[in-house]
């Protein structure tokens, strides 16, 4: 909201010289906060290599899935119906393309989660939990002044559906983190964390990992500590 206030206000774009000098910096920040979270856990780890196991399958259900490639389609497809002639109206352009960069990507999904799992939540992941939350914000706060330049005040719409995607995700992890034996926990912080690190090389455009295919590795610690509960 305010990085739509901003935007909206002043009415220009933010030239790409200074964007880019911006999201180098948050680039950067973000390599540091993933390797942190990382590293800070790895000797909690009960399982070292699962982290492994977790990343090259998740990796490999997304590929299959080609959650990237159904994104990336339908954004390509979006700009050939503009392209032909078929003008969408303005705000709506605006609002999906905005929505697409608030809600889909590692830190909207993994933030809330480390937040509710946050040391104030009573666990230790590294004082790592609202950092990312606020690193995702702070890039959000940039990309929304930047959309609200173009498409104006109707830009507000995004917000809260960007707070009930959160909002989810929140509340899942807080509803479920009795049932999350603290082990599972440290392994969600360890995947998250390289997830991200993926998302600040990216942010730097030193490579183009496919952050969003690898989202499923997620799943495979709360999986194989699932088995473990019920069949050990």
């Amino acid at each position: 909201m305010a990085g739509t206030a901003v935007g909206a206000t002043f009415k220009q774009s933010v030239s790409e010289r200074y964007r880019k000098v911006l999201f180098d910096a948050l680039g950067l920040a973000t390599i540091v906060l993933g390797t942190n979270a990382s590293v800070s856990n790895m000797p909690k780890s009960e399982y070292p290599v699962l982290f492994i196991l977790s990343l090259a399958i998740g990796s490999l259900v997304g590929t299959k899935l080609d959650l990237a490639g159904r994104l990336e389609r339908y954004e390509e497809r979006r700009r050939t119906r503009k392209k032909t002639g078929k003008e969408q109206p303005k705000l709506i352009e605006g609002l999906t393309t905005g929505c697409l960069l608030y809600c889909i990507g590692t830190f909207s999904i993994v933030g809330p989660v480390l937040s509710a799992l946050s040391p104030s939540q009573g666990w230790d992941f590294g004082e790592a939990g609202n950092t990312f939350l606020y690193t995702n914000a702070t890039l959000d706060l940039i990309t929304s002044a930047v959309l609200a330049a173009v498409y104006g005040w109707g830009m507000l719409l995004a917000a809260p559906i960007l707070f009930c995607w959160q909002g989810a995700f929140y509340l899942i992890a807080i509803i479920f983190r009795d049932a999350m034996p603290e082990p599972m926990q440290v392994e969600l912080c360890i995947v998250g964390g390289v997830l991200i690190l993926c998302s600040g090389l990216s942010l730097l455009k030193i490579r183009d990992f496919k952050t969003i295919n690898m989202l499923p590795s997620l799943l495979v610690p709360v999986l194989c500590y699932t088995v473990k509960m019920l069949f050990v």
